[in-house]
């Protein structure tokens, strides 16, 4: 099988997406690699921090490299935190502080119902070999932000989103609900596809 490195030193994320890619990839991540040297995200966009990401780490390995860019969008912070997802409550990041800003900020917007809530989980995915963007895939997951954090399941915003059609949030519903309807599973569905496609090569 042809090798496939994610580019992201974050578990969290390589432990969601390796069990889709292992029936036709030998995965590995940014971790297996030491000498990849930390990427600044500088872009101002989902594609842009994904296709940086994507091409600068397949410059330093031999591999296809798969990188991922994602994040919450809220439509009545219009569209924030996007890029700043992850650092959104200040550096140095934590969820704690991530999600707690983002409360806060619903709140000064006075979006206290569930139809002022409305957003989005958004992943962009993008493949890279030997300094090439080959492809680039999108995934959504559509929902409303909880009042407070309910559950312990999942990371990041996970304990605040709540999917479309369901009453829980990602923290209550568990890994195996979370991995049929995230926005990650949408974006991977379609590598997947494009894969059979085209057939990358050992």
């Amino acid at each position: 099988m042809p090798t496939l490195c994610l580019a992201t030193r974050n578990l969290n994320k390589v432990e969601e997406m390796a069990p889709v890619l292992a029936p036709k990839w030998t995965v590995k991540s940014t971790a297996d690699y030491p000498e990849v040297e930390e990427i600044d995200e500088t872009g101002d966009s989902f594609l842009a921090n994904a296709t940086l990401k994507a091409v600068t780490t397949s410059l330093a390995v031999p591999d296809y490299v798969l990188a991922d860019d994602s994040g919450l969008e809220c439509d009545a912070l219009n569209g924030a935190p996007g890029v700043f997802s992850a650092r959104y409550g200040g550096v140095p990041s934590s969820a704690e502080r991530n999600n707690e800003k983002l409360l806060q900020e619903l709140a000064r917007v006075q979006a206290l119902t569930p139809q002022l809530r409305a957003g989005r989980y958004r992943c962009v995915l993008v493949l890279a070999r030997a300094g090439e963007m080959l492809a680039s895939f999108d995934g959504t997951c559509e929902g409303t932000i909880a009042l407070g954090p309910k559950g312990t399941g999942g990371f990041g915003y996970d304990p605040l989103f709540i999917p479309q059609g369901y009453a829980r949030t990602f923290g209550q519903l568990g890994a195996k609900t979370k991995a049929g309807l995230s926005h990650r599973a949408q974006a991977l569905k379609e590598f997947l596809a494009w894969c059979k496609q085209n057939k990358p090569e050992e």
